[in-house]
């Protein structure tokens, strides 16, 4: 740990009686959803809730973008985000001309790679479903981004991510740690997944952390890692290439926990430039003149810019000034290790197998 890393946790130490105040808050809250004073609704259709405890990236996009990959082909899926740092308000259902500014840099991800799919955003994911049904009535599932802390909704399965290097049973709630839930809020899950794990990870280490999670008979503690694939061209999509160890890179990102790509890019020969933005930055020219004036800057012959999807759909509004830069981005995934993929099919096709029972039993009933 360097000696900034040392001053901002000793500052965030100093805070811990705030982080006393607001476990209690949100302690409170959830007594009065568990007694039902305040009230929860559920829909007629199943709801998928993918979410985390703590602020920053778990990968709550990749599973999403994995969620609509394996249910695409047998149903009809919708996806409902928040639209963080979006300039518009309430409700909005994406379309063929919407851009990164009206819903988001997410959910801009979810259109672009899906554009046969709903993709809409509201503050209050309560008003937004009834909404998306009524705009597309034959959506058949919905999956909710970043929403396992938001309780208005009961999910039909909920999915939560917790980080290998920050698992949120070694995490404090904000602002000392970074969890904005309690760590007891994880028994609403019905599967955890450990996200960034190392692909070589053993069996005995995995053992470790699911004693150490401590799952309910319910639930599955699954384990994945991030796998990058080639990168391709953010001005042309369709231009490929594969990222060389001897070629010069400039990173530049606005996401919540760079880490893991900073890891990766560790093995150049030339090493890597790192520009480093807020998380949800919208860009401006003249981020865009620092970004061309840094990759000039570069002695490198062989150079190129590396950005991550996130950030491409914020950038792509410079898409003209970008065609004179070889600006690549690189694509991640999850990657389940072991009986993870089949574990999670499974889990899934359960639930969708119940929800429709149930459902024929209430028509019977009527």
């Amino acid at each position: 740990m360097n000696l900034t890393d040392f001053t901002f946790q000793s500052f965030r130490f100093l805070l811990f009686p705030f982080s006393i105040l607001y476990a209690g808050v949100v302690r409170l809250r959830h007594f009065f959803y568990d007694r039902k004073w305040f009230s929860s609704v559920q829909f007629n259709l199943p709801v998928i809730s993918v979410g985390n405890l703590s602020v920053g990236g778990t990968g709550k996009s990749p599973m999403i973008e994995y969620l609509v990959q394996m249910l695409k082909d047998d149903y009809k899926p919708a996806i409902v985000s928040r639209g963080y740092k979006r300039r518009t308000k309430g409700y909005v259902l994406a379309n063929e001309k919407t851009t990164a500014l009206e819903i988001g840099d997410e959910p801009m991800q979810f259109k672009l790679h899906f554009p046969d799919i709903p993709v809409a955003v509201c503050e209050r994911r309560i008003e937004a479903i009834p909404q998306l049904l009524q705009d597309r009535p034959d959506t058949s599932i919905v999956l909710l981004d970043d929403a396992f802390q938001h309780r208005e909704i009961v999910p039909s399965f909920s999915i939560l991510l917790t980080d290998y290097n920050n698992l949120f049973t070694r995490d404090f709630t904000l602002p000392t740690g970074d969890l904005r839930d309690l760590r007891s809020a994880y028994k609403r899950a019905d599967l955890i997944v450990v996200t960034k794990s190392p692909s070589d990870l053993h069996e005995q280490q995995m053992k470790k952390i699911v004693a150490e999670i401590n799952p309910f008979p319910h639930q599955n503690v699954l384990f994945a890692s991030l796998e990058y694939e080639s990168l391709y061209s953010l001005t042309d999509p369709q231009k490929k290439r594969d990222l060389l160890p001897d070629t010069g890179v400039l990173l530049v990102t606005g996401i919540a926990n760079p880490k893991p790509l900073k890891q990766k890019l560790q093995q150049q020969e030339n090493g890597y430039e790192f520009l480093s933005f807020p998380d949800h930055h919208i860009f401006t020219i003249d981020d865009l003149r620092m970004i061309r004036k840094r990759f000039e800057e570069m002695k490198e012959k062989n150079k190129l810019i590396l950005t991550t999807e996130k950030d491409a759909v914020r950038l792509f509004k410079f898409k003209d000034e970008l065609n004179a830069l070889p600006i690549y981005v690189l694509p991640v995934r999850h990657r389940f290790l072991n009986e993870g993929d089949r574990l999670m099919r499974l889990r899934i096709r359960e639930m969708l197998d119940a929800f429709k029972k149930d459902s024929a039993t209430t028509e019977n009933n009527n």
